[in-house]
């Protein structure tokens, strides 16, 4: 479940912060890069939220500062698959 959580993710951060294939997105930090903005994040939180079926509170969502830190708070939700 692991790598395919994590396989899920990678897609999700591609697609809602519309990041070109060479970009490193396991290691990504908000504000990395251009596209992730303060507009970019809150696309992605709701990107993320509507693929795994999940609501983050306030915090999580100011918390949520790289792909390990999402991953991290999935890891803790109940998600299927």
């Amino acid at each position: 479940m692991t790598e395919e959580l994590t396989d899920q993710l990678r897609k999700v951060f591609v697609e809602a912060l519309e990041l070109p294939a060479e970009v490193d997105v396991e290691n990504l930090k908000y504000r990395d890069i251009e596209q992730w903005d303060s507009l970019g994040h809150m696309t992605l939180v709701g990107a993320i939220e509507d693929e795994f079926g999940v609501q983050f509170d306030t915090e999580q969502v100011i918390d949520m500062s790289s792909f390990k830190v999402a991953l991290d708070m999935l890891r803790g939700t109940s998600v299927d698959g």
